[in-house]
């Protein structure tokens, strides 16, 4: 909360009134504070004015004895900091931000009152994340200075502000809060007005899709949240951030942005109409898709659907030999992660050479962990000493687990599983790295169908800790201890989920990039303004655009397009630009150009 802002000279709106002093209100009061700027706090609660007050006291103090500011500076920003109950207190403002309830009749109320309160080229800005900008500034005396300036929680420390413009709002204003913004040290992205905007537009999609995932009993809330931080980077997981915003909040959201979309993205999932009703709203209650030791804490306690920690995989088949079949960089990942964990692996392609160029590829990639200090020159010998290379299948005769990483073709490996049920031995696991096939077609390419399971990596597989265990209706209660007992022993993170198209991960990310691809083909907003949205509001490790072309976008349409037609969901249907550009060779980085260009290696 008290992340370090430098202050800066008050050339730009130099008095401004903050109207409603929550949380954000609050927040908003110290970056300008702070940031050299006439603060005028306004609420119709005296107790929360006075908790506005006791809150910048605490968090500037915190900021002294962190080193961030000095006791001068710290004395002067409280100094700069006034709260009143009445919105005549703005009449000096230069700009006044209201952070007032997510209602149209407040914040209407709020602006008209305000017309005949503030001076006639005073700035009116809404913070509102989720109404319309235009309706708001259509029912004020003054359209065309009204806009909207939404910071992110907590303001003090997110970096960025998205500047909403209406139809209706006159580009100085828009240059002026822009300025402000910049001084105040923030990053602010230039947006039209629909709900959501930017960030939240992307966001909230994805969230609903985790919690209508999980009220369909398809993953466990555990598995959902552990899946996105460890397969995409996040630092939270999705239920647990719907927790922290608050389920009543995310709903709102979600309804507005579904009266304007239309889109059954946005259609709220009925669990959290259900939860908000019962008052189980996150965090602030004690309790939502999570219970909390107490209302507003973070602590996270066991509750009815805790799962057991350390549970044995009863029934587990002998595993101490692995087939990986493949010779491509997910195939020598998976067989460098086995052979890490003391398994013997055998790594077979359709040519020796393809094999004994993979195993040359895993010698590379275990000097390099030698080289960074990961391990000793004799554990990487020893390591590489475990992998077998084959030129054939055949040398998975005596294998416990064969484990496909071919091309993402049905076809293909429908044929490699037909192999394999001809190959192994009885009682061999059979599991497929699939990312969006599915596993039961690869299943009855065998007469052994209890035995196939799918053990989805991601890459690169040496670092990556997640794996999604895939059952279909037809695998063995046995084969999937056997799996879970064998992530654990590989050091990898497994979670369940069913045979359907994306599994978990890919499920939610990639209709959350189709929307990205969406607002830029609508120019609504730029490459450069969304990737900088999701990484700064969002707390993505990359932005959406970033991503896609490090997946590549051939890759990309194509898990859309199983999407599109496992589910049937309108929304779900690839966006033109991404076809196009995949019709045209712009394929991403390994192509050299895909949204954006790269330069040739």
């Amino acid at each position: 909360m008290d992340a370090p802002l430098s202050p800066a000279s008050p050339a730009t709106l130099p008095t401004v009134a903050v109207v409603g002093l929550g949380t954000m209100g609050t927040g908003i009061a110290e970056v300008l504070a702070r940031a050299g700027r006439e603060v005028i706090g306004i609420d119709v609660s005296e107790a929360a004015a006075a908790q506005a007050v006791a809150a910048l006291e605490a968090s500037t103090a915190r900021a002294v004895r962190r080193e961030r500011l000095t006791e001068d500076e710290r004395r002067d920003a409280l100094a700069r900091f006034r709260t009143f109950t009445d919105l005549q207190a703005a009449a000096d403002a230069d700009l006044v931000i209201e952070v007032a309830p997510e209602s149209y009749e407040i914040k209407q109320q709020i602006f008209r009152d305000l017309d005949s309160v503030v001076r006639p080229e005073t700035i009116l800005a809404t913070g509102t994340n989720a109404l319309s900008v235009t309706r708001l500034a259509a029912d004020s005396a003054r359209p065309e200075r009204v806009l909207g300036l939404h910071f992110f929680n907590p303001a003090p420390a997110m970096k960025l502000v998205e500047v909403v413009s209406s139809v209706l709002t006159a580009p100085t204003a828009v240059a002026a809060v822009t300025d402000l913004a910049i001084e105040l040290g923030k990053e602010p992205v230039a947006v039209g007005d629909r709900p959501g905007f930017v960030a939240d537009g992307l966001l909230f999609g994805y969230l609903n899709q985790a919690a209508a995932m999980y009220e369909a009993k398809y993953a466990s809330r555990e598995d959902i949240d552990a899946a996105m931080k460890l397969g995409c980077g996040l630092p939270m997981g999705p239920l647990a951030l719907l927790d922290l915003i608050g389920i009543d909040t995310a709903r709102r959201v979600l309804d507005a942005m579904y009266a304007e979309s239309r889109d059954r993205l946005h259609a709220p999932a009925p669990v959290l109409k259900q939860l908000s009703e019962a008052g189980l709203t996150g965090r602030k209650s004690g309790r939502g898709f999570y219970t909390y030791a107490e209302p507003g804490g973070a602590e996270v306690v066991r509750d009815a659907l805790t799962p057991l920690a350390g549970e044995a995989a009863e029934g587990a088949r002998t595993v101490r030999s692995v087939g990986v079949a493949g010779s491509g960089t997910m195939a020598s990942g998976i067989a460098e992660v086995f052979a890490k964990a003391g398994y013997d692996v055998v790594l077979a392609a359709r040519s020796e050479e393809k094999a004994e160029k993979a195993k040359s590829r895993i010698g590379k990639s275990l000097s390099r962990s030698v080289d960074k200090g990961r391990m000793t020159a004799e554990a990487a010998a020893q390591t590489l000493e475990r992998i077998t290379p084959a030129g054939s299948y055949d040398a998975f005769a005596d294998v416990d687990l064969a484990l496909e990483a071919v091309a993402e073709d049905l076809e293909i490996k429908q044929q490699l599983f037909a192999t394999f049920d001809k190959v192994c031995k009885p009682g061999a696991v059979l599991a497929t790295t699939t990312s969006s096939l599915p596993v039961v077609a690869c299943a009855r390419a065998t007469s052994r169908p209890q035995d196939v399971i799918g053990m989805h990596f991601f890459n690169p597989a040496p670092a990556m800790k997640l794996v999604e265990v895939v059952r279909t209706v037809l695998t063995g209660d046995d084969v999937h201890a056997t799996v879970r007992e064998v992530c654990a022993k590989i050091r990898k993170h497994p979670v369940d989920c069913g045979d359907r198209a994306g599994f978990i991960v890919n499920a939610l990310l990639f209709p959350y990039l189709n929307n990205a691809i969406k607002m830029v083909q609508e120019h609504y907003a730029t490459l450069d303004d969304i990737d900088a949205a999701m990484r700064l509001g969002g707390g993505y490790p990359m932005g959406p655009f970033e991503l896609l072309d490090v997946v590549g976008l051939d890759v990309s349409l194509a898990i859309e397009k199983v999407l599109h037609r496992e589910f049937r969901d309108p929304g779900l249907a690839p966006a033109p630009l991404l076809e196009h550009l995949v019709a045209a060779g712009c394929l991403g980085r390994k192509t050299g150009r895909g949204f954006r260009e790269y330069a040739r290696r």
